[in-house]
């Protein structure tokens, strides 16, 4: 693996991104989605013609009213200043729980009522009592079930990746992919070395880190992350920033990922030759760095590829899939990115799709660049994974002009 490109000046600087339509909504979020978390299962469990013994429905309302006040409090206290990780684990924990509520009681209310009136099941009280005993065993089954799926280890997803212009002598190259590890106020240690085992299983020639790695400083969070230092490639383990690492000394996580052997790619790229071949692997800064008021910090492609022959295959590193349309420009063959979560907890996908072209797999974006989008190999925020599990991926390149590799 050969460096041959360094960090870039502002100069020739690709402008920031227009503000895209769900950081507009988003802005509103704060301020409704917690009444709507609460107050709209409230109802429709509690309200809506169930006629429960008299202590149920005000202890019930009392319940969802703690909920509403507490959830925002706690997550102030665990992601404000302060950042008190017990009140973290709390907030983000009834985020996660207040969301399948509201899902599921929303679907069901709308659903399984009629449904139940349809087939001629009970009377109102009756059925109004079905949904709210449905609402709450599904939302306990999802909740367990994303719990743990969060907390494992991401299973591994393999695939082929055919690039066109990728020589044969680079048939068969071994591309690992983990991305968004989220370490945290839960704290993940343990799992972060078993997931550096899984990697270092995979013999990967190329190990790649999309960003995100944690919630906090590097300083705070460098337990969680130190099994890093024992992941093993081949050529070259290299990494780029994500949107969160910007929200917590993106410096100092740079400076520890460089300490732990792991090439930090901010705008500029090394070379992977092998039988004769060789391979622009490049990285990018996350799109929002040019705002973070760090300096030399920016999403600079033209500065990433500087000095590479436009003839030679790239595979591209930046953290969030909507850089591929500054990618497909540049004719990048691959970009890798994370960021989604594919979506984390279901439905929450319709609203990554706002703001994201890809959501999860492989997709194609112009004549040339293909994209991959991890769902991430952690979690942030809520400890649920729901119908959007993690993964860590083997993606294996291959030449169109070679054998296939065994």
């Amino acid at each position: 693996m050969t460096e041959t490109s360094d960090t870039r000046s502002d100069t020739g600087e690709a402008p920031e991104a227009p503000r895209s339509r769900l950081w507009r909504l988003m802005r509103y979020v704060p301020l409704i989605a917690p009444v709507l978390l609460w107050a709209v299962p409230c109802w429709i469990l509690l309200h809506t013609g169930q006629h429960w013994p008299s202590p149920v429905a005000p202890i019930g309302t009392a319940l969802f009213a703690l909920g509403l006040v507490g959830m925002p409090l706690a997550m102030a206290q665990g992601h404000g200043r302060r950042q008190r990780d017990g009140a973290a684990i709390v907030g983000d924990t009834l985020l996660g729980g207040s969301w399948v509520l509201f899902t599921w009681s929303v679907l069901l209310g709308a659903l399984l009522r009629p449904a139940l009136a349809v087939v001629g099941v009970g009377d109102g009280q009756d059925r109004a009592r079905i949904v709210t005993w449905a609402v709450l065993g599904t939302t306990a089954v999802l909740l367990a079930w994303g719990y743990a799926e969060a907390r494992r280890v991401p299973r591994v997803r393999r695939l082929d990746v055919e690039l066109p212009r990728l020589g044969a002598g680079l048939d068969g190259t071994r591309v690992a992919l983990i991305t968004d590890t989220h370490y945290g106020p839960l704290d993940r240690a343990r799992w972060s070395a078993r997931v550096c085992e899984t990697v270092n299983g995979l013999e990967a020639d190329l190990v790649c880190h999309t960003g995100d790695i944690a919630d906090g400083t590097a300083e705070r969070r460098r337990a969680q992350a130190a099994p890093l230092g024992t992941v093993r490639a081949n050529r070259a383990r290299v990494y780029v920033t994500g949107n969160h690492e910007y929200y917590s000394e993106a410096q100092g996580w740079v400076d520890l990922m460089d300490e732990l052997g792991w090439e930090p790619l901010r705008n500029r790229h090394l070379l992977l030759e092998r039988g004769g071949d060789t391979l622009v692997v490049a990285g990018v800064d996350d799109v929002t760095a040019g705002s973070s008021g760090l300096a030399g910090h920016r999403a600079h492609l033209a500065g990433a590829l500087d000095g590479a022959d436009p003839d030679l295959p790239v595979l591209l590193l930046a953290h969030q899939p909507k850089f591929v349309d500054r990618a497909a420009e540049h004719g990048i063959d691959l970009q890798l990115s994370g960021h989604t979560h594919g979506g984390q907890i279901w439905p929450f996908h319709h609203l990554v799709g706002l703001d994201q072209p890809a959501l999860a797999g492989l997709s194609r974006h112009g004549t040339r660049t293909l994209l991959y989008t991890s769902r991430g190999t952690g979690f942030w925020g809520p400890p649920f994974r729901i119908f959007a599990p993690s993964e860590i991926t083997l993606l294996v390149l291959r030449s169109p002009r070679g054998p296939a590799a065994s």
